[in-house]
């Protein structure tokens, strides 16, 4: 809803509120630090930055959820015997419509 207020002596008018925009403390809010908490990798030691965490990840063949590449999926629909198959099934219902 609004707020009534009173512009003049006699004059009422409704104003809606206004919501002012969410703002960060910090200067570049949609920038990602590279720092994080000391945290073990595999080898048994601790490192506080993301990309060298992540280097030695790849490095031991490990794989990070959530960036993992997959191999593309491939329709059914699309092999060879299932064109075949398809243009097979097409031929003949043309074939029984003309015959009709």
């Amino acid at each position: 809803m609004g707020e009534l207020i009173e512009v003049e002596p006699g004059r009422w008018r409704f104003v809606k509120p206004t919501i002012a925009p969410a703002r960060s403390a910090l200067p570049c809010p949609h920038i990602i630090s590279d720092i994080m908490p000391a945290t073990e990798q595999v080898d048994g030691r601790f490192y506080t930055s993301k990309s060298a965490f992540r280097a030695v990840g790849r490095s031991l063949g490990l794989t990070e959820v959530g960036n993992e590449k997959f191999k593309p999926k491939q329709r059914a629909s699309s092999s060879p015997v299932a064109k075949a198959a398809r243009r097979e099934a097409i031929g003949k219902a043309m074939a029984r419509y003309k015959a009709e």
